[in-house]
């Protein structure tokens, strides 16, 4: 049972980083324009966050210390400080359209105006961060995250052509109402969506607060190989879900409740009530990780005390920058900004600053002095490198395909 639980970690960071507000409407727009044909993305996108997870959980079992804590060290505080400035101004938007993914949300249950709920789920989710304990927040939502499994059940239940997806899937092809700019804009988007940097900050982080130690390799693994393609399976759910309904008919998905309607429609009440669930322990369990991913890095490039496993009056300066964080986020969203708009955003981002997260992971992970005989294997840094080159191009991509098809129009 014990082991059962520690595998939660990665289910959370599987759900918050697959299975986000911003995964939510990109993959349910993306399957309602272009059907399966973008399903490739998310497949490499799920080898790519496994090969880099894995590294990074690898570097905090053996060493002890998380990999931006160790950045900083190995590469100086130069190349330490572009990295912490790239990955945090991506996962400060993150957090702030994940609060407000959490106010949609409650606003789909309750019909209440999301602008109502916003400064509640701020202070839910600070008062979350600052007093919870890290076991149960990684348990709680990981685990209640996993009713959105219903959109696999709900695709199941429309009685789609299994043979048509699969074509879609298998052979993708640009739809003729659609340019090649706008579908590669969208790959892009997808891409960073599955490889956003918080994930693998918050997955090493989250294993030196685990206590993870060079035994615990496989533990770690666990995590990476069942956690992430969880989300990405569940994330071509939706986006089945989304062609199935909507493609047909020509609509475009641009709001959380149209992604939940193919559940209600295969399921009814039941599977609207499952949805809701998932819909709010993904967006509130995101809203923690990147919170804490915004703490834990400041906190590790500065070297200061850090983490929910020690009193908050020792890591004083940590719980501080989580409670200005929180206050930036619900600031940025009364001004009416569009949370939908800040992760199509965000996404996008995500892809510009890969690059600057993950060739320093891959450094730290060669280094014999922390990882002794624990280094990368032939494969780990065959794959590792060729990833690196896929992310460079997204990133060169990224900004010309935004600007081009003016952000996906």
């Amino acid at each position: 049972m014990k082991k059962l639980f520690a595998v939660a970690l990665g289910i959370l960071t599987a759900i918050g980083g697959f299975v986000d507000i911003g995964d939510l409407v990109t993959n349910g727009l993306v399957g309602s324009r272009f059907g399966m044909s973008l399903g490739w993305v998310v497949i490499v996108g799920i080898v790519g966050i496994c090969v880099f997870a894995e590294m990074s959980g690898r570097v905090a079992a053996v060493s002890g210390r998380a990999t931006f804590d160790l950045i900083r060290e190995r590469l100086g505080p130069r190349m330490g400080l572009a990295n912490l400035v790239a990955s945090m101004a991506v996962t400060l938007l993150t957090y702030i359209a994940e609060i407000g993914g959490v106010a949609l949300a409650l606003q789909l249950a309750t019909s209440v105006n999301p602008y109502l709920w916003i400064p509640v789920v701020g202070a839910a989710v600070w008062l979350v961060l600052w007093r919870v304990k890290f076991s149960i927040l990684e348990n709680a939502f990981g685990l209640a995250g996993l009713s959105l499994i219903v959109f696999a059940v709900a695709l199941w239940q429309l009685g789609p052509d299994w043979d048509a997806l699969w074509r879609q899937a298998s052979r993708p092809l640009i739809p003729h109402d659609e340019s090649h700019l706008t579908y590669f804009y969208y790959a892009v988007g997808l891409f960073g969506a599955a490889m956003t940097p918080y994930e693998v900050f918050f997955f090493s982080s989250g294993g030196v607060e685990e206590g993870w130690k060079a035994k615990d390799l496989g533990t770690m693994r666990a995590n990476v190989f069942i956690g992430f393609p969880l989300g990405g399976l569940l994330s071509l759910a939706i986006a089945g879900c989304a062609t199935v309904v909507f493609q047909p008919n020509a609509i475009q998905v641009d709001t959380l409740g149209q992604i939940a309607l193919p559940v209600t429609i295969a399921l009814g009440k039941l599977g609207l009530a499952l949805v809701l669930l998932g819909f709010f322990a993904a967006t509130f369990g995101a809203a923690c990780e990147t919170g804490l991913s915004v703490g834990y890095s400041i906190a590790q490039y500065f070297g200061w005390q850090w983490g929910k496993y020690v009193e908050p009056l020792r890591a004083a300066r940590f719980h501080t920058v989580l409670l200005v964080s929180s206050i930036a986020a619900v600031g940025v969203l009364l001004t009416t900004v569009d949370p939908i708009m800040l992760t199509e955003y965000s996404v996008v981002f995500s892809a510009i600053a890969l690059p600057l997260t993950y060739f320093p992971i891959l450094v730290v992970a060669n280094d014999r002095t922390y990882m002794g005989r624990h280094v990368n294997g032939r494969l780990a840094n065959g794959l590792g490198s060729l990833y690196l080159v896929i992310v460079l191009v997204a990133a060169a991509a990224a900004i010309p395909l935004m600007v081009l098809t003016k952000a996906g129009q």
